[in-house]
């Protein structure tokens, strides 16, 4: 039975490149980083020597980048210390982002009793512009967290303009920028975002590891306690192959930038023209719109009852094929989906919606087996 992967906004391949880069280091460099022998300063000189190379990815300085085990912890390191050690009162933010930062602010209300404000949202998933700027006329110290790109419809947020709104009106801005990076180019000397967080498996790197930008002097404490590592902002032997495998798979990524985005939108697109035969076919969010959306995430909605619904994703899978129906941090659940329950009608929602997201390592071939897959389901 042939297999095709369309989960990589789960999760991705490694490449073989980073592969190999991982093995070398796991070989010959075991020593500890933070020791002060041959041993330890080799492995410590690695790691500088990656912080420096992600930092000019993004126009920053070195000190700015934090390594930490993937985006769900920068996303917590940023949101806690921001209420906890800068003073935060109010979060806004809106009810699609990533559980990483819906629940820890969640959490923080609960906890901290801070005021949390959610945009609202039109048909599409976008965010309401001015609703932002008039909360933010407000005395209290605020942070807005929205993510750059919706890891379930793929809807782009221009993170420049918030950004520009947030520095106007002094407040903090954050932002999930996970399914971005090494996808779209980020230049942090022109964008004026305080933190961001950015995970390695999401680009052909390894899992359990990834990094938080953090503007210089912005007060953060650590939310991990123990040594001194990572300029004391994130205690813990650093995982130096993880590190290192990032580095390369980004290295990699924004090298063949161009010339992989072309490829995969090509595959996109021929998906969508295939499936807009199909009577009834609906795209969530703004997927199908190249300018709107990222070139790696299509969210499709089918026209079946809620009872053949249920299997919609089950039969898939039983053909070799793999998708979602959403983030990978609800697998397993029978709720619905928190985004799409934010921007459809009930009726809506009684049908089936499968998120299909794409890589340089899925091909036309897997398209046309996608495709002649579900018009097999749907007849």
């Amino acid at each position: 039975m042939q297999t095709v992967y369309l989960d990589n906004a789960a999760t991705t391949r490694l490449r073989d490149e980073v592969v190999e880069t991982m093995t070398q280091v796991l070989k010959n460099n075991f020593g500890n980083a933070s020791s002060s022998h041959s041993y330890g300063r080799t492995s410590k000189s690695l790691i500088e020597s990656c912080r420096k190379e992600i930092a000019s990815f993004f126009k920053v300085s070195a000190a700015e980048i934090i390594f930490t085990s993937g985006g769900t912890e920068a996303d917590n390191l940023v949101l806690l210390s921001a209420v906890r050690d800068l003073g935060v009162e109010q979060i806004i933010s809106t009810k699609i982002e990533h559980h990483a930062v819906l629940h820890t602010i969640q959490y923080l209300q609960a906890t901290y009793n801070i005021e949390v404000s959610y945009l609202d949202l039109d048909a599409h998933g976008h965010i309401d512009v001015a609703q932002l700027e008039e909360l933010l006329q407000s005395d209290k110290k605020q942070l807005v967290s929205l993510m750059h790109i919706n890891n379930e419809i793929g809807n782009i947020l221009d993170i420049k303009r918030i950004a520009n709104i947030c520095k106007v009106n002094n407040a903090l801005f954050h932002s999930d920028t996970v399914q971005s990076i090494g996808h779209y180019h980020l230049d942090l000397s022109d964008i004026s975002l305080d933190f961001m967080a950015a995970s390695a498996h999401k680009f052909h790197g390894p899992k359990g590891v990834g990094f938080c930008f953090v503007r210089k002097n912005s007060g953060l404490q650590p939310i991990l306690i123990g040594g001194e590592q990572e300029r004391g902002l994130r205690a813990g032997t650093e995982s130096i192959h993880n590190i290192v495998g990032m580095t390369k798979a980004l290295e990699l990524a924004y090298k063949n930038l161009e010339s992989e985005k072309q490829y995969i939108q090509e595959l996109k697109s021929y998906f969508i023209e295939q499936l807009q035969d199909i009577e009834g076919i609906v795209f969530n969010g703004d997927s199908a719109a190249f300018d709107k959306s990222t070139y790696t995430i299509i969210n499709v909605q089918f026209p079946l009852t809620s009872t053949k619904a249920e299997m919609m994703q089950f039969q898939l899978d039983l053909r070799g094929i793999a998708c979602s129906k959403g983030s990978a941090c609800q697998s397993g659940s029978n709720r619905v989906s928190h985004v799409l329950a934010e921007i459809q009608s009930a009726e809506m929602l009684k049908k089936p919606s499968i998120r299909f997201s794409f890589s340089i390592f899925n091909t036309k071939e897997d398209i046309v087996y996608t495709v002649n897959a579900i018009k097999e389901l749907l007849s």
